[in-house]
């Protein structure tokens, strides 16, 4: 089908206001597909490597213009004539042409921007929508919508205040549908809100579009939105359910332990362990906890997964950066029990792939993800569906950059159904 005609990638902005790239890809037919890249905050050691300017004197060297020269002169002249519908042909001359374990050459914005457009260019070329294009690519078949796991309340990187624990989700998982899920979710974000208000607390948000507030311990924000909850219509443990994005590399002082915001000495590992045990106890609506211990403590890991991974799902995300390598020996040494995949910690969609594929084949869960400098671009919505991956993060109910997200899963609920949300049962092998 359709050949690559040429490149163009545009220095944009993201979420927060710093550069990043948006690529186009146009074909001999006429059709064109542009994606737009995120970036995070809180950053896993073994990412693959974004390249910036690291010019002082423009956007505090934050900017793109090397990525872009390099989508131009350098991948473009590689990739042009190639069929667009070969997705693993196109990303592995990339790959090649960097040279790099982390694709810090060509930069992996730069990399993923081509990647990614190049699929939504294939999808238009072949008349269907890019989620139906990825089931191709994967080969899955069926589709599902995704529980959302929605971040209302944010901590640690992403806020400006002095929780330790970085995300406080709700996860509407009692619902027959897509729409009845996300409705949940926004009630108990305004219900949220209109406590938050009435307390006294500011009701600013924080990167995710999650409420930033501060209060004397993180096991306050987990009663706050008990309370919240409370107040609706919906029930704990029926309807919803929690979720703690924990982000301990990020308060995880090498050799003392963990260093809470409510604790004057940092914790031993063990001693942090019993916290989330404890925490799990006194709300056994939290279901899922993400990067409970530092991406580097593989020990730490394991023993939270030996205590409550028969029970809880336990996501590795700057454990495992989305790299196959690092989940093949996670799944030996058993880890974890679930996967946060973002396609910018590996740099192409086929690779992405391939790390779903191999999850998937072990029973791990897996969570497609947003970051916390996003865009409008929704392909992750799409890559959630066409995956089968079961769940998604995409932030609070606010901010435009999320709610697109959300938006487009409506959207994509209408093409293919309502029955096609799983709800609970994404979390049934746990």
């Amino acid at each position: 089908m359709g050949e690559i005609k040429s490149i163009d990638a545009l220095e944009v902005l993201d979420s927060r206001g710093n550069p990043t790239l948006a690529v186009s890809v146009l074909l001999t037919s006429g059709v064109k597909g542009t994606a737009t890249v995120p970036s995070g905050a809180s950053v896993g050691s073994k990412e693959a490597r974004e390249l910036r300017d690291e010019d002082p004197d423009r956007f505090n060297g934050r900017g793109v213009i090397k990525a872009r020269e390099n989508v131009l002169s350098k991948i473009a002249p590689v990739l042009t004539g190639l069929s667009v519908i070969d997705q693993t042909t196109i990303d592995e001359a990339m790959i090649s042409l960097d040279g790099t374990n982390d694709k810090s050459d060509l930069g992996a914005n730069a990399i993923l921007g081509v990647s990614l457009a190049t699929a939504h260019a294939a999808a238009i070329e072949k008349n269907m929508p890019l989620y139906r294009h990825i089931a191709e690519l994967i080969g899955f078949g069926e589709l599902t919508l995704p529980v959302p796991m929605c971040n209302v309340l944010n901590g640690g990187a992403h806020a400006n205040n002095n929780l330790a624990i970085q995300e406080f989700m709700i996860i509407p998982a009692g619902f027959s549908s897509f729409h009845e899920a996300i409705r949940c979710a926004v009630e108990i974000f305004q219900q949220l809100k209109l406590d938050l208000d009435h307390k006294g607390y500011s009701t600013a948000v924080g990167d995710e579009g999650g409420f930033a507030i501060d209060l004397d311990s993180d096991r306050a924000a987990i009663e706050l939105l008990c309370e919240a909850i409370g107040k609706t219509n919906y029930e704990l443990e029926r309807d919803v359910w929690l979720g703690l994005d924990c982000a301990a590399s990020e308060f995880h002082i090498s050799p003392s332990g963990y260093q809470l915001t409510d604790s004057s000495e940092p914790l031993a590992p063990h001693k942090w362990l019993e916290v989330l045990i404890d925490l799990t106890n006194n709300y056994p609506a939290i279901l899922s906890i993400e990067d409970g211990m530092d991406e580097a403590a593989i020990s730490d890991w394991q023993l939270l997964t030996k205590q409550l991974g028969s029970t809880k799902q336990l996501v590795g995300d700057d454990l495992f950066v989305t790299d196959k390598l690092l989940l093949t020996k996670g799944i030996k040494e058993k880890w974890a029990n679930s996967i946060l995949v973002k396609p910018n910690q590996i740099g192409t969609l086929s690779e992405t792939l391939e790390v779903i594929k191999l999850a998937k084949k072990h029973q791990f869960t897996t969570v497609i993800s947003h970051r916390s400098g996003e865009t409008e671009d929704t392909s992750i919505a799409d890559i959630a569906v066409g995956t089968r991956a079961g769940q998604i993060k995409t932030g609070s109910l606010s901010r435009s950059e999320r709610v697109a997200k959300y938006n487009r899963l409506l959207q994509i609920e209408q093409e293919i159904g309502a029955r096609q949300f799983k709800g609970l049962n994404e979390f049934r092998q746990l």
